[in-house]
């Protein structure tokens, strides 16, 4: 490999963009030398910025030219095959939340990185957060104790977006909030906890706002504006609890809209002390100090582009400096509870994890 890591990304929408960004940031050693969209507009619109770039109208072009990463920033539906190319090219990719449709794809794609060889970090960029790797930090050492149960909210008010176009369409998505947001917030309680492996979940999905579209109120939409003649067949509040054996629990609401205020946190609660994690505020540590009750609140760099982070730690993973930032394996647990958190709406009980039938979800 040269001094100088090439990267090709995929997919040049809002997403795609903010990769674009991302890596320009890190400097002269890191390159964005291939572009590729269906829609040649797209990759023109960055013509100027990168007059060295390659540009593609198909993937599979891209994949094969002399890059040494590919970031795959297309919609979820073409997670799996996108990913798999560039893997059995043997070009490390950076694969956009969520991994993939379903768990058995995502196990798919797994299993395309372990036959190549090739690195493969999943975009879990909440990682990233400065509060996050701090409190990890502090789990590491053992100053939580025994955690025994997590947190994980993210209600938005009046959030679901792109009403009727790919976001809301099953087929084209995979799901609602929970494979859209949850995915994130699960990820990131069990990155910090150490607790990867959930044993039963009870959960169960609605769909109250999404299905009136057209009587759908709402301020603002991210992917908007709202295509009534489209689709709303996914889930747009759910809820549910999960155990880690004997170990832990959690408990979860994640939803697209509710008629509540905005919330979006995680907690930890341990023997020895707990936390809660919300954007935008300090870190109180709750804990004791000789006896009595007492908070710490850790002071540190708060201060972070989370995509810039995840790109420079995917250049480093490329290097062979460290592991990937979020692995293929930790993704295919993440799918596997989001998976087994729609069988059990479905099935109306609590589930044994990954038990998903002989046809999957």
């Amino acid at each position: 490999m040269s001094k100088k890591v090439k990267i090709g990304i995929v997919g040049l929408g809002a997403i795609g963009n903010v990769h674009v960004n991302a890596f320009q940031a890190l400097g002269p050693d890191v390159e964005i030398a291939a572009l590729s969209d269906i829609d040649p507009a797209k990759t023109n619109a960055l013509a100027a910025r990168f007059p060295k770039a390659a540009h593609f109208s198909d993937y599979r072009d891209l994949v094969k030219s002399d890059v040494d990463g590919v970031v795959v920033a297309v919609g979820n539906v073409l997670h799996k095959e996108v990913a798999i190319a560039a893997l059995q090219a043997k070009k490390a990719a950076l694969l956009e939340k969520p991994m993939a449709m379903k768990s058995r794809e995502a196990e798919a794609i797994q299993n395309a990185s372990r036959k190549s060889g090739a690195v493969l970090q999943v975009g879990m960029v909440r990682r990233q957060m400065p509060a996050a790797r701090i409190v990890k930090e502090y789990v590491d050492k053992n100053y939580f104790g025994s955690i025994y149960h997590i947190r994980a909210v993210l209600i938005r008010r009046r959030g679901i977006p792109g009403l009727g176009g790919w976001f809301t369409t099953k087929s084209a998505s995979g799901g609602g909030p929970m494979i859209d947001l949850g995915v994130h917030f699960f990820d990131q309680v069990m990155w910090m906890s150490g607790l990867w492996k959930p044993t039963h979940v009870s959960a169960r999905t609605y769909a109250k706002f999404g299905p009136r579209m057209g009587d759908y109120r709402y301020v603002g939409m991210w992917a908007g504006p709202a295509k009534l003649d489209g689709k709303f067949d996914v889930e747009d509040y759910s809820t549910g609890f999960v155990r880690f054996g004997k170990t832990a629990t959690m408990s979860f609401e994640i939803a697209w809209a509710a008629n509540v205020e905005d919330q979006s946190y995680v907690e930890l609660l341990g023997d020895k002390a707990g936390t809660r994690i919300t954007e935008g505020k300090t870190v109180t540590l709750f804990t004791e100090h000789e006896n009595r009750p007492a908070d710490i609140s850790p002071q540190f760099d708060s201060n972070a582009n989370l995509f810039e982070c995840q790109a420079r730690a995917f250049v480093a993973a490329i290097r062979g400096e460290q592991p990937p930032a979020a692995t293929g394996p930790e993704g295919v647990t993440v799918m596997k509870l989001i998976d087994s958190i729609y069988a059990s709406s479905e099935r109306g009980c609590e589930i044994k994890f990954g038990d998903l039938g002989p046809e999957g979800r």
